[in-house]
């Protein structure tokens, strides 16, 4: 499945995309906010990309016209995510290099996936979270219409070994159709 916005191809990840994902997955100020360590090879982010290959609703984020990976996005059911609870629910989550920062790039993403999540897959609810720190990944879930719901102190946080505070946020499928007039 492919989506497309004015400035961006959301597409299914490819066996061949691996150097570009390192390319932008190797930054330390990508992952570890997020909750992941840098790649540190090609390697490391084919052994990634093998899983996301594997993920039915994981995409990668392209900026036209290029076909190249610049981010990720991803629609956790319910088996996948600590937040969703249920076949009608799911969580976002994403990630963008660090060069497309502050472009309007996830936002733009995000609010293309939950159209998806809404429309296609019939969802009622999307979560999405945000440890301390992370304040343009808050900002995305703004934009997009979320409402904050909890904070969750002492989060572990297992692959980068550490505890966290976390931020949860919600979109009700009722918000968001009143946010986008359908």
């Amino acid at each position: 499945m492919t989506f497309e916005t004015e400035r961006l191809i959301i597409r299914k990840w490819k066996d061949g995309d691996a150097p570009a994902m390192f390319e932008c997955a190797k930054d330390p100020d990508v992952g570890p906010i997020a909750g992941w360590p840098p790649h540190r090879t090609v390697g490391d982010s084919q052994d990634i990309l093998n899983i996301f290959l594997l993920k039915p609703e994981c995409y990668a984020i392209c900026l036209k016209p290029s076909d190249e990976p610049i981010g990720c996005i991803e629609l956790k059911l319910s088996d996948s995510s600590d937040l969703a609870k249920g076949p009608n629910e799911c969580e976002l989550g994403y990630w963008l290099g660090r060069s497309y920062w502050g472009k309007g790039i996830m936002p733009e993403a995000a609010k293309e996936l939950l159209r998806h999540a809404f429309e296609d897959c019939a969802m009622e609810r999307v979560w999405c979270g945000h440890y301390e720190g992370n304040t343009k990944s808050r900002r995305v879930m703004e934009k997009c219409g979320f409402t904050y719901q909890w904070t969750t102190e002492y989060l572990e946080v297992p692959l980068m070994h550490e505890v966290r505070t976390g931020y949860v946020f919600k979109l009700e499928r009722d918000e968001w159709i009143k946010q986008n007039d359908h």
